[in-house]
Parts: structure tokens; sequence; C-alpha cells
């Protein structure tokens, strides 16, 4: 499949797509009631039904009754342990295997012509950023995941958090349903620009940010207490009027929905003619630049905040003018320190 119909190359080998990047109409005002309809079928297809999809089978399959949940024991928890272990291996080790291992569509729509395995790094465990990232994701990354998950279900057991039915509030929950992304965007960005404040980042986020050229298992590799704010976005459902399915469904969004983002490719070939989006190069410029798109552009917040990068020369100039002005004022304070100091 020829990616040069959608994208340029450059001469690094680093691919990018012609059009640049737009946030959803969902927010946008006036409203744009034909862009709204035409993104809609976006939006449930094919990431959002497949996280949802998880919830409801594990909620068949996986979830021990509520009798059991009721109390804390080593067996139920090992078992979602478990679980959660086998199927982040099989999810994300599909699209490593795919991409990565057998490079089926080679560099076709890669954002960075490069993969990572050909680099070492001391950033990484081992000088291995695939064996440090898979080693972070499953000693920290399913371990927390797990916590929270087993945390949420223990209150929910208990009546600890607000449990509604289907068959008594169909409307309710299915609104509940349609904004668990919107809570993920909204929280996702919060918990970000957190995780940005120059202490946090030195010691907490920096750990991400290793991953400049992300792949797969660079998804849940992060610092534990990441980990533990990024799948806090289940805790809503402790307030909100909800249903244990939904929580899973909030936690899978989370942990299973972080591939799309890190794959560090813009489509991915599935057969000899179809495309799916990776909706990925937003992301992928916050890993280029560190200070752009704390957000996936559901909502529009960095555009709101003005930290928005849509790929475009445009783009790029907003940004190297935000740096500038801020390397400017960073000067102007040293110079008033200095005059301070001085005059003491």
């Amino acid at each position: 499949m020829d990616d040069l119909k959608y994208g340029t190359r450059n001469k690094r080998g680093d691919w990018a797509p012609n059009d640049p990047i737009e946030t959803a109409p969902l927010f946008a005002f006036p409203p744009k009631l034909l862009a709204l309809v035409k993104w809609l079928p976006h939006y449930f297809f094919p990431w959002n039904a497949i996280f949802a999809a998880s919830a409801v089978a594990y909620w068949a399959w996986v979830i021990p009754p509520i009798e059991t949940m009721q109390s804390l024991s080593v067996g139920w928890i090992a078992w979602l342990y478990a679980v959660n272990a086998v199927c982040v291996f099989l999810f994300y080790g599909a699209f490593e295997m795919h991409l990565y291992v057998l490079k089926r569509q080679e560099n076709r729509f890669k954002y960075n012509g490069k993969f990572p395995a050909e680099q070492k790094s001391k950033a990484f465990w081992f000088e291995s950023q695939n064996l440090d990232n898979i080693l972070r994701t499953f000693l920290s990354g399913v371990t927390i995941w797990t916590a929270v998950e087993v945390g949420m279900l223990f209150a929910y057991a208990n009546g600890y958090a607000p449990w509604l039915t289907f068959a008594e509030n169909p409307w309710t929950l299915a609104l509940v349903a349609l904004v668990v992304p919107v809570i993920h965007e909204f929280h996702f960005f919060c918990i970000h620009r957190l995780i940005h404040t120059p202490l946090l980042y030195k010691w907490v986020h920096s750990v991400h940010h290793n991953s400049v050229n992300p792949s797969p298992w660079s998804s849940l590799s992060m610092h534990p207490v990441e980990h533990l704010l990024y799948f806090g976005t289940a805790f809503y459902h402790l307030i909100l009027p909800s249903n244990p399915i939904l929580m899973l469904y909030q936690l899978h969004y989370a942990g299973f929905g972080a591939i799309p983002g890190h794959v560090g490719f813009d489509k991915v070939e599935v057969g000899e003619e179809t495309l799916v989006d990776s909706h990925a190069y937003a992301h992928y410029l916050h890993h280029k630049y560190f200070e752009v798109n704390y957000g996936d552009a559901l909502i529009p917040l960095d555009r709101w905040f003005g930290t928005w990068h849509d790929g475009s020369k445009e783009g790029e100039a907003r940004m190297q003018e935000r740096y500038r002005k801020r390397k400017e004022k960073l000067a102007s304070r040293k110079v008033r320190n200095t005059i301070g100091e001085a005059a003491e």
C-alpha cells in the first residue's frame, strides 16, 4: 500500500500525514451538526466499541460473583491480575508482533522511520526500550490496574459505590457510557499537565518520556505514581450514577486504549485494502516535542490552553513562538534576580 498518497516522508525516513490534525467537533461552537454526524461513527468504531465489548466480556466471564468480592482474598485478586496480564500480553503483543517484529507493513505510515529495537540507550533498563517497557508494563502497570479494579469491584460489592441496573436505568447508563471517553480525556489532560510540572516530570513522568520513539509496549511504560494517577480515572464511578460494567469500560479505555496513541503508525494495514486509523499523531507529537498536545483532541483543551500542535507548519510556528516568549520571560526574570542580588 502506498503511504505517500496520505502523507510525506523526509530524508530521515519519518512519515507525516498531509492533513493537519483536527479536534473532534463535539465541542465546536457554533455547533457543526453535519461534521458531528460524519464524525460519530469514528467515535464508536473501532476502538471504543472494542474497549466496551471487552468490559462486557469481562463481566460475563472473568469477574467473580458478588459474594466473593465482598471480601478481599488472594484467590480472586490473583485471578484478575492473571487475566489482565494475559489480555495485555495478547492485545499489546499482537500490535508489537504485526508492526515491530514481523514488520508486515515495514515503515509505511510510521512516524519515526527507525524502530526502537535498533537503538540502545542507557535511559532504559538493560539499555533496551522494549525490555524496559515490557517490564514496567507488567511489574507496575498491570499490578496497579488490577489494584484499582479490585478496589472498585470491592466497593460495588459492598454498596460503597452507586450501582444502577440497565433494566431500571437504561438511559442514565447509556449517557454515562457515552461520556466514558470524555471523562478519560478530561482526567488524562489534568493529570498530564500535573506530571509535567518540573518536580513530577523529573521523578515520575520522565520514565514515560524516555520513549521518544514510542511503540506498543511504551503505552503503559510509566512510573508507578503515574500508573496510579492514570488508572485513577475509574474513581469517578465512585460518585457517578454508574454500573460495574461501565467502570470496567473506563478502566479498559485507559488500559487497552493506551495502545492507539503509542502504536507509532498513523494507519494499521489490515489485509491489502483496509486501513485502520490509529489517531496517534497528536500524541506522537507530544512525545516528540514534550510540551504540546497534553490531551488527545476529543476535547479541545490544548487549543483552549494554547498548547495545541496540529502537525502543520503553522502549528510548528505557534510552538516556536511560545518557546521564544517563555525563553524571554525566563531571561527577564534572571536579569531582575541578578539586579536584586547586586542591590543587596
